[in-house]
């Protein structure tokens, strides 16, 4: 999956899906455009001196939080171990990293494989 792909696929037609799964590169090129979003606001708010973050990365919330839960799917695990994030130092971590495990393969209990040569990507 592109870069343009996972933006289109979070963005519109799995704006706000949290059920099924997301592949690896789903999950992270959209964690990309999220943070350069972010990145471009803060320093236009920053340059401007005034504070434009919160209001310009609302829309981008529901579809970080949708695309995370799909990807913890693909994993074969619950959309609440995202909460893990909380725990303070090591939570973060320990989040991302479980971002970067391999799939599961085959059907599991969130539904089909991406990776099955049989669906579509996305």
């Amino acid at each position: 999956m592109s870069f343009t792909d996972a933006a289109r696929t979070c963005l519109t037609s799995k704006f706000a899906t949290f059920s099924g799964r997301a592949r690896r590169a789903e999950y992270w090129w959209f964690s990309v455009l999220y943070m350069g979003a972010a990145a471009v606001i803060a320093g236009v708010s920053f340059a401007i001196e005034v504070p434009l973050l919160g209001v310009f990365l609302v829309p981008f919330i529901v579809p970080m939080l949708s695309v995370s839960v799909r990807r913890l799917h693909d994993t074969g695990k619950s959309g609440w171990r995202m909460l893990i994030a909380l725990i303070p130092a090591v939570g973060p971590i320990l989040y991302l990293l479980g971002m970067t495990v391999d799939s599961s393969p085959g059907t599991n209990q969130y539904g089909p494989s991406p990776k099955a040569a049989d669906q579509p990507v996305g």
